[in-house]
């Protein structure tokens, strides 16, 4: 310890921190947060899935009566679990918010019902030729795959049963990047269409020109999106949203959902894929979500919006999203009229939490 204290206070970034030679001290979460009751502190919550996520910790600060950033016990809850998500925003299709069909299974089930017999109920009730898989509950973005045959269900399968902590790329019938698998295996999961979109290829105009242009066919009017929305309960803002340019495949993986330096962002979406009122619609109908599932402090909303009529498609909801400093969610708050700087953005979401029992 005392040898990388040392190694640290020769570092210039490292001037300023005034950290004891103490060693650190190992507490129980039900100690740590009685000392954070005791010192009178705001709780920033980074716990990206799990207890962070599913309302367990937002319980226990709130029966001890501390703050804590991001929504409370029961919107918590309700985003973790993607069915209960859906079920609360079902109301809204006349307003232009829109939810995706699911079928919901066990891991017990599919693991001991034929693979055949599984992929056919499925194909039928959802009426599609290509499904997306996902864990029913889980905060982290993990186990989200496309499946267009019976094959591809039993390598996903497979990799349930062996708890496999990530499928290979190139596993699948079509090429795809890493899956990153969650750890334990789900205990339910999810069965949705799997929505087409049409690529966005960035490329360089010239060998003469830094900048670049993109290429979008738009057969397809429905784009993905991811977008922050920040504010007080009942009274939402939404960021502008981004466009995330897929680099490995029809899904996400986790470096280029959480932008750490591998995908690239368009952020707002560029007028000639959006126009200005149909993204003014689109973030109209974010807050919408946001209000409507009593989220505060600050979420991340993953949709499809129709660039035409600024429709939303509900994906999920994250309410506490992955905050590494290359998050995209930071690019937007800097797009914001005045800009959002980072210090000022988590200032603004420890204020939100200060105030929660105000």
């Amino acid at each position: 310890m005392s040898d990388l204290m040392e190694g640290l206070r020769k570092q210039k970034w490292f001037s300023g921190f005034d950290i004891a030679d103490e060693l650190p001290v190992r507490y129980s979460l039900e100690q740590w947060i009685l000392q954070a009751k005791e010192l009178q502190a705001t709780v920033f919550i980074a716990v990206h899935g799990g207890i962070g996520e599913d309302g367990t910790l937002q319980s226990l600060l709130e029966n001890e009566g501390v703050p804590y950033t991001g929504p409370g016990v029961m919107a918590s809850r309700a985003c973790m679990d993607k069915v209960s998500t859906s079920l609360s925003l079902n109301n809204l299709a006349n307003l232009g918010v829109l939810t995706i069909k699911k079928e919901v299974w066990s891991k017990k089930d599919l693991l001991n019902i034929p693979v055949i017999d599984v992929w056919q109920d499925v194909i039928l009730k959802l009426q599609c030729e290509s499904i997306c898989i996902k864990p029913a509950r889980d905060g982290c973005s993990t186990g989200v795959a496309r499946l267009r045959c019976t094959e591809d269900l039993k390598v996903y399968i497979k990799a349930l049963e062996e708890g496999l902590l990530r499928i290979p790329p190139n596993s699948f019938s079509k090429a795809h990047g890493m899956i990153e698998m969650p750890n334990p295996p789900p205990e339910f999961l999810i069965f949705e269409p799997f929505i087409e979109t049409d690529e966005i290829i960035m490329s360089s105009k010239s060998k003469n020109e830094n900048a670049s242009r993109f290429m979008w066919e738009g057969h397809s009017r429905w784009v993905e999106i991811t977008v922050g929305v920040i504010g007080k309960q009942g009274s939402m803002h939404s960021l502008s949203p981004s466009i995330t340019v897929k680099e490995t495949g029809d899904i996400l993986s986790l470096e280029e959902k959480f932008q750490g330096g591998t995908g690239i962002n368009l952020t707002p979406p560029p007028v000639s894929i959006m126009s200005d009122e149909a993204l003014e619609r689109c973030k109209q109908r974010i807050e919408l979500i946001a209000n409507t599932l009593r989220l505060e402090g600050f979420s991340r909303i993953d949709a499809f919006v129709n660039v035409d009529t600024g429709e939303v498609l509900i994906i999920e909801v994250n309410t506490v999203p992955g905050m590494t400093p290359s998050t995209v969610l930071i690019h937007q708050a800097l797009a914001e009229k005045p800009p959002m700087y980072p210090h000022e953005f988590f200032r603004t979401l420890l204020d939100f939490g200060s105030e929660r029992f105000v």
